[in-house]
């Protein structure tokens, strides 16, 4: 499946997927020198590197929201719909670089991404690459259309905590989490509802906890060459402020992967970013209760900018 065969917002079952480079919109990362690298040693606090914020707001370009996204998350803390896999909680401080870098309060940060094996919810046909187990042979009972996505709202600390597993990876990209920011709107119906999208970005872990977390069920059930983090079509390299996480933690009792983003609340992203391709085969499923439905217009032609831009 290429970024041609589906369209952004189709139905919103069938996710949006944008052409052409990574917008930069004048987004900023608050990171402190503590977020720089991604890294950390497993017995540092991950609060604190959650709540630090450097002295400087760092230009930060949003990227794509990729090809999966599914409007109509759902509020709660635990995103796992009962997969399994290592523990991990997204721990994130939404800052306002237009004002010192102030606590953002009330934002809804939400966050999707694929299982062990590499499948997301509501398109549990693609094809992860490598050789893993179909979709259908999971036994966690886990809601195809809805897990592992999720959102909260941030506190006065402007910090969001959720839970979920570390996730698997998929061809041709680094392992990574989805991430958007609104702002302006209000919970409703156990969704969010208005507002605008503030920020979208992807989450990034350094390899060397992959080797760790792979090495474990369910993970292990996937094999094949996996993309690692410098090879990554979406990663700029830049630490923090290109989404590379701080990770403490250990596989055995679970991670918590923390970052300080900063954003404009005056401005508005449409998850637009780069092209690339995703995992072969069709989405699967109808969409998430609630959710609207219609047909598609044709999408964007995008052979050119598939194989040099940014992917899911």
């Amino acid at each position: 499946m290429t970024d041609s065969d589906i369209t952004r917002r189709r139905a919103l079952a069938l996710g949006g997927v944008a052409g052409g480079a990574a917008l930069g919109i004048g987004l900023t990362s608050c990171s402190s020198d503590s977020e720089s690298d991604g890294s950390s040693s497993v017995t540092a606090s991950a609060s604190a590197s959650a709540s630090a914020a450097s002295d400087t707001c760092v230009l930060n370009s949003t990227v794509t929201e990729g090809p999966y996204y599914l409007d109509g998350a759902l509020f709660r803390k635990d995103i796992t719909d009962g997969k399994p896999g290592v523990p991990l909680t997204v721990k994130l401080t939404v800052r306002d670089q237009t004002e010192s870098c102030d606590p953002v309060s009330g934002a809804a940060v939400e966050i999707w991404h694929c299982d062990a094996w590499g499948y997301y919810s509501g398109y549990t046909t693609a094809n992860p690459g490598g050789s893993a187990p179909a979709e259908s042979e999971d036994t966690s009972g886990a809601d195809d259309k809805t897990y592992l996505r999720g959102f909260q709202t941030t506190g006065d600390d402007g910090v969001v905590e959720l839970t979920t597993i570390y996730p698997g990876w998929y061809t041709p990209r680094a392992t990574h989490i989805h991430v958007k920011v609104h702002t302006g709107g209000k919970k409703a119906d156990n969704t969010y509802e208005g507002g605008k999208v503030n920020w979208t970005g992807q989450l990034f872990f350094d390899d060397k906890y992959g080797e760790e977390v792979y090495k474990k069920s369910p993970y292990t059930e996937h094999t094949g060459t996996r993309t690692k983090l410098d090879d990554d079509m979406v990663y700029a390299g830049g630490g923090a402020k290109d989404g590379l996480m701080t990770i403490t933690g250990t596989v055995d009792d679970g991670f918590t992967g923390a970052l300080t983003v900063g954003i404009d609340p005056d401005k508005e992203n449409d998850g637009s970013g780069g092209g690339g391709e995703p995992p072969s085969g069709q989405p699967s499923g109808s969409p998430p209760s609630g959710m609207p439905s219609g047909t598609p217009s044709p999408p964007p032609d995008s052979d050119a900018s598939a194989s040099a831009s940014a992917s899911s």
